[in-house]
């Protein structure tokens, strides 16, 4: 267990990326250490994956963590010390804490969308949809197999490209068919639609009228509505976007960042929730 923050102690904490300067982040998380009663510097620093080693090597001692966007989630796995189990079975750290000269990386991403759904009412699914690959498609494939899913159809727009995820289904005890983006015309019987498809993406094909029965849960929350987003409030379905991810995962960074540990919760947490909702 890493140390914690004394009282009254000034601590720096960023999020990075390329590009980075749409960032909420900084909002949720000030309005969280506000609400703590720490005086906690947290801003966005525009970087790549080049210039990551050299950044984490110049830290001093008044940093206390990271947030990751992509690609730096994966970027950032050889220069860790440490990472937790979900990072190192979904190959991605969106979290970084700096600790007693130790570099642990977390992965809270997995949580933020388990506990969104939760907040949307899906709490248990048995068969899902996942449109897209990446490091943000293995958390949500983790979040689906922790929802209780049986079985995951991914579609992707180069099938061929599709091994990873069906060896990370594999380890996660998932049944994992790999489609092509174009099946998204023909599938039902599902309970969960995961869109990791980048805002302004499109498909390229209409959602069948049988799938837009099931929630949909879209990653992205800019520009807003997704193409997805938009077939299926066309057809009076459920949608979540992004958004909720965000601030839940922001929630457990904030544990992470103030605790050392995910799993502990904070102080009066739901007023800091509360908070960091009203920040968005």
């Amino acid at each position: 267990m890493a140390s914690e923050p004394r009282a009254g102690e000034h601590r720096r904490l960023a999020v990075l990326g390329s590009p980075i300067a749409h960032s909420k982040s900084p909002a949720l998380h000030r309005a969280a250490y506000e609400r703590l009663g720490l005086e906690w510097e947290y801003t966005a620093i525009e970087l790549d994956g080049a210039g990551l080693p050299d950044f984490l090597a110049t830290r001093d001692a008044s940093w206390r963590g990271l947030s990751l966007t992509m690609p730096l989630k994966q970027d950032v796995l050889p220069l860790l010390d440490e990472v937790d189990e979900l990072a190192a079975l979904t190959h991605a750290a969106n979290t970084v804490l700096l600790a007693d000269g130790v570099r642990r990386g977390f992965n809270t991403d997995v949580g933020g969308i388990v506990r969104a759904l939760g907040e949307a009412g899906c709490a248990r699914i048995r068969h899902g949809v996942l449109v897209g690959g990446g490091a943000t498609a293995a958390s949500a494939l983790a979040a689906m197999a922790e929802l209780g899913a049986a079985t995951v159809q991914v579609l992707l727009r180069r099938p061929e490209a599709g091994r990873p995820i069906v060896e990370l289904g594999a380890r996660l005890g998932l049944a994992v068919e790999i489609r092509a983006m174009g099946d998204l015309a023909t599938l039902d019987d599902v309970d969960l639609v995961v869109s990791t498809l980048p805002g302004g993406a499109d498909p390229g094909v209409e959602a069948s009228t049988a799938l837009r029965r099931a929630m949909l849960f879209d990653v992205a929350y800019a520009p807003w509505p997704t193409r997805l987003a938009t077939q299926w409030q066309d057809a009076a379905g459920t949608v979540v976007s992004g958004l909720g991810m965000l601030l839940h995962q922001a929630l457990l960074q904030v544990r992470i960042f103030t605790s050392g540990d995910p799993f502990q919760e904070l102080p009066d947490e739901a007023a800091v929730l509360d908070v960091m909702r009203r920040s968005l």
